[in-house]
């Protein structure tokens, strides 16, 4: 029920909350006033009208838990793709590294190594043939294994990359990787000058 008063004489009044909004006649004064839709002071219950103001306790969880799984699955795949690639290198051997330091010079005339050579500029040689594109190094690595065989039918077998202090750290790796690609049982890496190409 709704409690209110006249608006004329201060009589109170009581109608029904389905009631609300609606003209209803004074019984003392017979003036029609207008039945409030809010509470008033004396403490009116809420007013319903029908299922527009039902107040819903439960919230439908389904959509979001399916978002959440969806984004979970999402990052799951694409942390596959991202796997880094390493090479491993294993750990020097005192004993050894004694008796096999050699310049770069001793290197260079070892016919067992392919030598690699990346200026400032980021220009790569491949035994002093330039190679601009990766594709290039490859290629130009697998015909320096085939085409300077040895007596024994095998060719060079190891690597040595020969970088400026300058170059991008990205084409000194992707020289590496390519390395790797064609099979080279060693890759050496060394620092050089500007004047030592």
């Amino acid at each position: 029920m709704i409690t209110f008063q006249c608006d004329n004489c201060d009589a109170p009044m009581q109608a029904p909350a389905v009631l609300a909004g609606a003209d209803a006649p004074c019984e003392a004064c017979g003036t029609v006033n207008l039945i409030p839709t809010e509470v008033g002071e004396e403490g009116v219950d809420a007013v319903s009208f029908g299922d527009e103001d039902r107040e819903y306790d439960d919230l439908d969880m389904t959509p979001m838990v399916d978002v959440t799984f969806l984004l979970l699955i999402f990052f799951m795949v694409t942390a596959a793709f991202s796997l880094q690639k390493s090479l491993e290198i294993p750990a020097p051997d005192r004993e050894e590294s004694a008796a096999q330091s050699r310049t770069i010079e001793e290197i260079e005339e070892d016919d067992d190594f392919i030598i690699i050579r990346i200026d400032k500029d980021d220009t790569v040689w491949v035994d002093e043939s330039e190679a601009p594109s990766e594709q290039e190094i490859l290629e130009k690595l697998r015909e320096a294994r085939q085409g300077a065989r040895g007596s024994d039918g095998e060719g060079p077998t190891r690597l040595l990359v020969l970088a400026d202090g300058e170059a991008k750290h990205e084409t000194v790796v992707m020289c590496i990787d390519a390395g790797n690609g064609v099979g080279m049982e060693s890759i050496r890496l060394a620092t050089v000058s500007e004047d030592d190409f």
